[in-house]
């Protein structure tokens, strides 16, 4: 269910904010939208899997505080990562 190093590699490039940045808040968020992408069709196939989807409402709460973390930053920002990444309406 992770992320394997090549994807990761390609997440990195697309939002990196700078040319070392390997883990900056737009990169963290990225990267948790992948793996939260995966888990949910990982529940959809194996409805009865109760540990992982515990994990999965983890991994929205921290995307959550994350992106909120970035609105108060920087709005602007904020707008542009939520369209790339496809996430709240």
């Amino acid at each position: 269910m992770s992320l394997t190093q090549q994807r990761k590699q390609e997440l990195m490039s697309e939002y990196q904010v700078h040319e070392t940045d390997t883990g900056s808040a737009d990169l963290q968020v990225a990267m948790l939208t992948e793996r939260i992408n995966q888990l949910t069709k990982h529940l959809q196939a194996n409805k009865q899997d109760h540990s992982s989807r515990r994990g999965l409402l983890k991994m929205i709460g921290r995307r959550k505080r994350l992106l909120s973390y970035i609105q108060k930053q920087n709005r602007d920002r904020y707008k542009n990562l939520i369209t790339r990444l496809g996430i709240r309406g």
